[in-house]
């Protein structure tokens, strides 16, 4: 649906937005709401040139008269029956005022008014395309009312009645349809076009009341073809109704299509001129003046047909004007064409004979205009002289009329001609600098903290890669990790059987060392020793859990030697597993009092071991197993913890329990 505001702003010409305004601080004085109605809506929701203007108000319409009047407006006619006011706005601007009204027929071609809301009104109108309304209202302007889907049916391009006895009530409708097919070459709508084939056999014309007879006989001058219309309604059989003795063949066609030519010409060059009364001078050129003189009788507004009798009075006017010495120079000239009024300029342009006009008038359809190509623009713009400033349009115009004068033809007369409507230059915009010393020192300062975080981020990496290795190498042995005092206990057993293994070696091996020593005595020769889950257990098809198992058993069996040492040893085991097992989060992270940060542990055990990865620590049979959380690997803390402190073992240790 298009947007009517804007369709309100943009399709209605200057003339006739100031009409409309005037009628809306009439109808807002009185008190009345104010509508758009019939053909100004549909030609604009349909895109077609809107010609004359109707509003419809909710009240009498006739008391909107002297203010209209005040405004500038000329009373063209008006009737008491409908309480209707026909207008004429400065620009030929021809707008009719209605009060809203509903009908009823008694007999055909007679109606009855009463008085009736804005959807009453609409409701009784004559096709659905016309049957739309826009509100001119402060609150509501803009908004449609469409009661009988009249949008539909102008997509459709289709004239559908709006009552089913509507060419039977009022015969007038006959003629209508004709001239809007003719004028917009839409077709009826399947049912409409059979009620209208059954009106017209039936002969309802006959019925047609004298006020329609006139409306539509001043109707067809003020179309934008007349003698189309006119040859349209001849040939259905309606002119035999309006006025037997005027037909197409009355008309003089060769001058119509040059009064077209005409008019053209002038819109492009800004002048645009109401054909009407020069188009109805043309389309009766050929009628008896007894005839003629008839059919202005029965024109339904009186200033139009003063308008119509007054061309050639309007048109030496403006001739005398035009040809005044103070007009003479290119710029007074063009001004009076612009300025004038426009049916005069149309009317005497095309039946002047005389050399001078003739030339004025090419100079200012053809020489004149070519100007428009030397403006500078460039210039302009340099000078900050842009559309964007509200009198740009009025300063292009001004150097408009100084070229056609001849002058500004160098870059120096125009500059000095624009230099009063230069606007000044903007204030510079206010920027903070910085030295170099300070940028210098913010970036250094950004670089060190971003290498700071690559470094962080890269020494977490190592550290997870030796804590438990890659995530490839993760491998879930269905056993559980234990817990931080568990893995105290297992540490207590441990060092509880390395320390029986040295009491036997001592007493098999008196003199011998134990220890690193005894592991430098046996020279190089020796096995190395290797850590739990190493590549020797690997090849020997064992996992690590289950070699430790195994050296577990074995030490168990062994007849223990009871010495001061082991006796310690196995006093704080047994310390070890009778304490109470501490708060989840303190087992997690069990506190060392001389041990140093995660970071530094982990650096060290790098550096005692580039490229031993450690696994972790074993459970043993009374550890309870741990779930793992919905089938995914659970990293802890408990297997670097395990790993710290099999890297701190002496290696020949283990290479001896094997």
């Amino acid at each position: 649906m298009p947007d009517y505001i804007y369709l309100l702003e943009n399709r209605l010409s200057a003339d006739q937005q100031n009409a409309l305004r005037h009628l809306r601080d009439a109808a807002r004085e009185t008190g009345m709401l104010l509508f758009l109605t019939g053909d100004p809506v549909r030609d604009l929701t349909s895109g077609h040139a809107v010609r004359d203007l109707e509003v419809a108000v909710q009240g009498n319409a006739l008391k909107l008269k002297k203010l209209a009047e005040k405004a500038g407006a000329k009373t063209w006619g008006e009737d008491d029956l409908s309480h209707s006011l026909y207008l004429c706005f400065p620009g030929t601007v021809r707008v009719d005022v209605v009060s809203t009204h509903r009908r009823e027929y008694p007999k055909p071609g007679k109606p009855v008014f009463h008085w009736a809301s804005i959807q009453e009104d609409l409701r009784r109108r004559d096709f659905t395309v016309n049957a739309m309304a826009i509100s001119l209202n402060e609150g509501s302007f803009g908004l449609l009312m469409d009661p009988l889907n009249g949008a539909a049916d102008i997509e459709a391009r289709t004239l559908r009645l709006v009552s089913n006895y509507g060419f039977l009530e009022d015969p007038a409708l006959l003629i209508r349809a004709t001239r809007y097919i003719a004028r917009l070459g839409w077709e009826l709508d399947p049912r409409t076009q059979q009620r209208y084939e059954n009106a017209k056999a039936e002969n309802v014309i006959e019925y047609l009341s004298v006020k329609d007879r006139s409306q539509e006989l001043e109707q067809i001058g003020h179309e934008d073809d007349g003698l189309k219309v006119l040859q349209a309604l001849e040939a259905e059989g309606w002119m035999k109704v309006l006025f037997p003795a005027w037909t197409h063949a009355k008309a003089d066609e060769e001058k119509l299509k040059a009064l077209h030519d005409r008019r053209v010409e002038l819109q492009v060059s800004g002048v645009h001129p109401d054909m009407s009364a020069a188009q109805m001078q043309l389309l009766t050129a050929k009628l008896a003046p007894k005839d003629l003189a008839a059919l202005k009788k029965l024109m339904l507004r009186p200033g139009f047909v003063e308008e119509w009798n007054s061309l050639d009075t309007l048109a030496a006017g403006f001739a005398k004007v035009l040809m005044n010495k103070a007009n003479a120079t290119p710029s007074m000239s063009y001004k009076l064409f612009t300025t004038y009024d426009p049916e005069a300029v149309l009317w005497l342009g095309f039946t002047t004979k005389d050399k001078a006009i003739k030339e004025r008038y090419e100079q200012f359809l053809k020489t004149w205009p070519e100007a428009r190509q030397r403006i500078p623009h460039a210039l302009m713009q340099e000078m900050r002289i842009v559309p964007e400033l509200p009198a740009y349009k009025d300063i292009v115009h001004q150097v408009f009329l100084q070229l056609i004068d001849g002058r500004l033809n160098t870059p120096e007369e125009a500059r000095a001609f624009l230099e009063p409507h230069s606007p000044p230059a903007p204030p510079p915009q206010v920027t903070i600098k910085r030295t170099r010393a300070k940028r210098s020192a913010e970036a250094k300062v950004k670089e060190r903290s971003f290498d700071e975080e690559e470094s962080e981020a890269s020494l977490e990496e190592e550290d997870l890669d030796d804590i438990g290795g890659g995530e490839e190498e993760d491998l879930d042995l269905g056993l559980g990790i234990p817990k931080g005092d568990e893995l105290e206990g297992e540490l207590g057993e441990e060092e509880e059987e390395e320390t029986e293994e040295e009491e036997e070696e001592e007493a098999v091996a008196p003199g011998k060392r134990g220890g690193k020593a005894a592991q430098a005595a046996k020279g190089p020769g020796a096995p190395k020793a290797e850590k739990s889950g190493s590549p020797s257990d690997k090849k020997h098809g064992k996992a690590p859990a289950k070699a430790a198992l195994e050296a577990k058993a074995k030490t168990e069996t062994k007849a223990p030697v009871v010495s001061k040492a082991g006796g310690k040893h196995e006093a704080k085991a047994e310390k070890a597993k009778a304490a109470p097992h501490p708060p989840a989060k303190k087992a997690a992270h069990p506190v060392r009092p001389a041990a140093k940060s995660t970071k530094a542990a982990v650096k060290q055990t790098a550096k005692a071991h580039p490229k031993t990865h450690a696994k972790p620590a074993h459970n043993h049979a009374h550890a309870k197993p741990k779930p793992a959380a919905h089938g995914k690997h659970t990293k802890s803390h408990a297997p670097a913890k395990a790993s710290k402190a099999a890297s701190k073992k002496p290696a020949h240790k283990a290479g001896k329990k094997r």
